[in-house]
Order: C-alpha cells, then structure tokens, then sequence
C-alpha cells in the first residue's frame, strides 16, 4: 500500500518532456510510481489536471543565519522550495573562532543586508567553531525543507589569517595549506559547495571588501584542488563586474569568467557564477556565455546563474526609502508608524524633509548610503500596485509619472510613500533591464548552459523579494506573459529542480523517477498566484522584513512527508541538513 497517491495530475518531470496525464505514488520517502499507479494508499489525493512537479531546489540562499531561529524557513516555503542551499558569495558564520562572532556579523549584515541585531540575538553562538561543528549543530534542527551549506571563503581566510585577510594581504604557503584542510574537511562533513565573492560591491558595514575579494588566481587553484580532493562540492562564486561600473573592480566579469574556467579545468572540478547584464556593460553577460559554451565544448563543467526577472530594489517607507537620512526624518523614524506618518504629511514637514540633506550613516556599508540616491534612478522606478505589473512598460516609470504630475521626482516620491496608509511600495528595476524589456532573460532562460538562481532569499530582507522566484516564474513567464513570447511549462521546471539539484550532485532529488526522494509539489496554476508585499515585524530583535504569499499550491512534500495542504503548514519537519 502507498503512503500517498495522487491520482489524474497534469505530470511535468523535472527533466525536460512534456507533460503528461497521470499518477504520482509516494511510498517510504521515496517516489513509487510516475505515469500508472495500481493499488491503493493510506491517502489518495485527486489533482483533477493540477500540476505535478519536483519541489523546487533553490541554490542562491542566504539562511545561514536564519536556521537557527526558523524551522519553517520562510519566505521559501509558501513558494514551494523543497531544498535549498546557503552559504553563497563567500559569507557565512563557520568557521567562527572564539569571540569572533562580531567580525561575521558585520560582513553579512553588509553583505546581505540581514539586521545586524536579528544575527546577534537569533543564532546560538558558541556551538561551533568549525565547519563540521557547525554541520553537527544543524544536523540537531528539523525543518520543512532540506538545507544544503557551502564552505565560505570570508569566513575560512578569516579564521586562518585573521587581521592579514582584513587587510587583503596575500595568503603564505602555510595560509593555503590550512585554508585548503578546513575546505577539504568541511566538504567531506557534509557542505555541498565552496563559495567566494569577488566584486568590491561586497562589503562588511564598515565600508570593507570582504576577506577574499582579491584572492589572487594561486589561492583559488589550489581552494580548487581541495575541492577535488574531497571527492564532492562545487566552485561558486560572484564575479568582479557582474554591477557594472558602480565601484570600481580589479578585474573585468569576462576575465573572471575565463578565471573559474581555468580552475574547474585545473582542478576538474564544478563550477557557477552569477551573471546578469549591467548598465554599464550591456552586453557583457553574452561575452561571458560564449566564454562558458567554449568551455563546456572542452568537457569543462561551469554554470553561469541567472534571475528569471530584473535585480529588483524596493522602495516603501516601512522599509528603506531616499528621505531615510534627512535630518527632519531622523526626528520622526522611531515614533509608532501611523504617528509617523501623520507628522510626514504635515505640509512643513515634507517641506522641510525635501529640503534636507542626507546625514551621513555611523556605518559606511549600510544599505541606506545607496537610498538616498535613489532619485536618480527614477527613469528605472516604477510603483507596485495591485495587480502588479511584472514586466511594466518604460513610460510608467516614475519620473514620467512625476513629470505627468508637474512634480520634481523628490516631491513625487515623497507624496507617492505618504499617501493613503503608507503602505505603497515602489521598484527599482537594475540588472536584466537595461533596456526596459525582459528580452535579456527571454534568451538567458532558455540557454542550456544556465540554471536559475539568485533568489537571494533570506538575504537584502528589506531590499529584495526574489524569493518568491519559483511561484513567479510560473505565473509570469508560463502563464500570464504579454509583452513576449512565454516559456514551456517544462523547461522552467528543469531550470528549477533536476538542473539545479544535478549541479549540486543532489542526485537523490528534482526529478519525478521512482526511487528518487519524493520531494513533490502540487499546484493549480490557474489559481497560482503572488499575494502583496507585506512589511512583517518577525525577525528576532523585532528585525523587520518583506514578505510576499503565494496561493495555488496544493499539496508540498518533503522526503515523502507533506508539509503544505492548501496553501498552509501542516506542521511537519520532514527536512534536515544534507550531508
């Protein structure tokens, strides 16, 4: 008898066929029968033509922190995520040296724009120092989902060189000796990937690249053969230039490129970057694509990353916005909101605050040095209202709006953030958008050489809401797509598990073949859908973050255990730490 039997589902394999009428058995775990399924089940579930997929497996995620505090590891669970791997552009917290739990903070909450006052309150320091430590830990969590780790580099040139790898000093022969043993060791423990960033954009809150940003070719080679010689894991990293010229770089994205091409040649082993177009480069990301397709063509393994929608930036006066650091602000930010609000829309008040100039941050890497330009961005923002326009046309951006109204962009803005409840929020719309389409992407999807990442989830949490990726790319780029051709259901399913989970060797997993674990999603996609953007108060500390729902899935299973029904937890833990 079956555990569970979903019967009449429109099946899409995870491995690029078409989809086809049938059933789906779960049975210990593991899936039992695709296509005809004879016999019965403890529990028979009618999809009546709903979908059939593998669970997504997400590989850009940045809940290194975040599992310590949450088990249902949100916002990726209500979007069906089934797996997902973290520990991504050289940051993570292990291995930690004693005491150094300060210095780790600083960098992810520079980085990845996680309250720094959430990751000092919400992670239980002092369980590790090192990387298996730190696996032993997470393997005492139960979660909804499985999480995969990476090896980061910040964090390795950290604790072996201490106050040299603050100041970007080349590593010694016996710095490459012991940073090479903790990769090598954190791998056979159980990390699927190491990981490192390259771009200056990365900084700690103090202003600072952080630890590996100019890592020279040697220390990489030979991170590379510690990869090899664990005998599993991956290369990732975030190349210097994937932001175009908004700092300056030492090196260019395609010289990168050919960089990780020559490290997984060396040292045969995987490797993935990020890649996106820029402003500055627009036609950057396909230099680097050919770069990539030459390089498979030699029997070398390297996957560019890419987003399945523009780099988008968030604008909402519960969370970051251009008048954060007037000095008239500052006066009103710590009141209850509607309080706030009600001072901002005095008529001296905006006056006054539009009139201000911005106060310097205490902290140069913060987020908040970047709003207070966002002024000039305005031909690439575009407010979001319900029901959201994912793909806008250029002239409802919001300097056309402003122009339209016989406003300065500043007072425009300002007005736009006030109004109503003060609950409106507004897009910067950057990397995949130059040229106000999705053309980019129309041509990045498809290409057999990418995969999708860059979710970020769990990263930027008041910034950035690509974690909802999965169910978006299903509503917009399979169904409800207009200014362009739309994508088959099959090949944005494979980019998102079997693709994915085969890049990380999680071959147990992301696709639908008896004996594979039923890692499963079943959704309506007509009824599937994104809810509106939500400031949420939830992250430890009162730490606040943007959240976004999803509705239409039916049924979420983890190792054969269903975690959602209709659209809510059911209270399972089914997912662990993979090692």
């Amino acid at each position: 008898m079956y555990d569970y039997l979903i019967r009449g589902a429109n099946i899409v394999d995870g491995l690029g066929g078409k989809p086809f009428t049938g059933d789906v058995a779960i049975q210990y775990g593991k899936i039992a029968a695709v296509g005809e399924a004879d016999g019965t089940a403890k529990e028979t579930i009618e999809a009546d033509g709903a979908y059939v997929t593998p669970g997504w497996v997400d590989v850009h995620t940045h809940y290194d922190g975040q599992v310590s505090w949450d088990d249902t590891i949100e916002p990726s669970f209500s979007h069906g995520v089934t797996s997902v791997v973290m520990g991504n552009c050289g940051v993570g917290f292990a291995p930690c040296p004693p005491g150094g739990e300060k210095g780790m903070i600083e960098l992810m909450e520079g980085v990845e724009d996680i309250p720094g006052t959430a990751l000092y309150e919400g992670i239980e320091w002092g369980n590790w120092e090192s990387f298996p430590e730190y696996i032993s830990y997470l393997g005492t969590k139960q979660y909804t989902m499985d999480i995969g780790t990476q090896v980061p580099h910040s964090a390795v040139r950290n604790y072996v060189m201490g106050e040299r790898a603050l100041r970007h000093e080349d590593a010694t022969a016996e710095d490459l000796e012991a940073m090479c043993n903790i990769v090598k060791e954190g791998l056979q423990a159980g990390a699927v990937g190491f990981s490192t960033s390259r771009t200056v954009g990365h900084r700690s809150v103090l202003g600072d690249p952080i630890p590996g940003t100019f890592a020279e070719k040697a220390e990489l080679i030979a991170i590379g053969h510690a990869i090899k010689a664990a005998g599993r894991g991956l290369f990732q990293a975030v190349p210097a230039g994937v932001v175009g010229d908004m700092v300056p770089e030492k090196w260019t994205t395609e010289q990168e490129v050919e960089l990780f091409a020559e490290i997984a040649r060396t040292c045969g082993v995987k490797a993935t970057f990020t890649l996106a177009q820029n402003g500055s480069h627009p036609d950057q990301w396909r230099h680097c694509l050919d770069i990539v397709e030459e390089a498979n063509k030699q029997g070398v393994e390297i996957t560019p990353q890419i987003a399945t929608r523009p780099i988008g930036f968030v604008t909402s006066l519960k969370s970051y916005h251009m008048f954060m650091r007037r000095a008239t602000f500052l006066k009103y930010a710590d009141l209850p909101f509607q309080q706030m609000l009600a001072e901002l829309k005095k008529p001296e008040v905006k006056a006054a605050i539009l009139a201000d100039d911005d106060v310097p941050p205490d902290q140069p890497g913060v987020m908040a040095n970047v709003y207070g330009l966002l002024s000039m961005a305005a031909p690439a923002m575009f407010p979001i209202e319900m029901p959201i326009n994912y793909e806008p046309e250029p002239e409802g951006n919001i300097a056309s709006l402003a122009a339209a109204a016989g406003k300065e962009v500043p007072e425009y803005m300002y007005d736009y953030l006030t109004a109503s409840d003060g609950d409106q929020f507004a897009i910067l719309l950057g990397a995949n958008f130059v040229d106000g389409s999705f053309s980019v992407m129309e041509e990045m999807i498809p290409h057999p050489n990418t995969t999708i990442g860059l979710s970020d989830a769990g990263a930027h949490v008041n910034l950035i809401f690509d974690a909802v990726g999965p169910t978006y790319q299903l509503t917009h780029w399979v169904r409800d797509r207009c200014r362009g051709q739309k994508m088959p259901i099959e090949l944005i399913v494979k980019k998102q598990t079997h693709t994915n989970a085969e890049l990380f060797g999680l071959t147990d997993r992301g696709s639908l073949q008896v004996g594979k674990r039923a890692d499963i999603n079943v959704f309506d996609l007509d009824r599937l859908g994104l809810g509106r953007l939500e400031v949420h108060h939830d992250l430890p500390a009162g730490g606040s973050r943007i959240l976004q729902s999803a509705e239409g899935y039916l049924n979420t299973f983890v190792n054969g255990v269903m975690t959602r029904l209709n659209d809510q937890d059911t209270g399972a833990r089914p997912g662990r730490v993979i090692r």
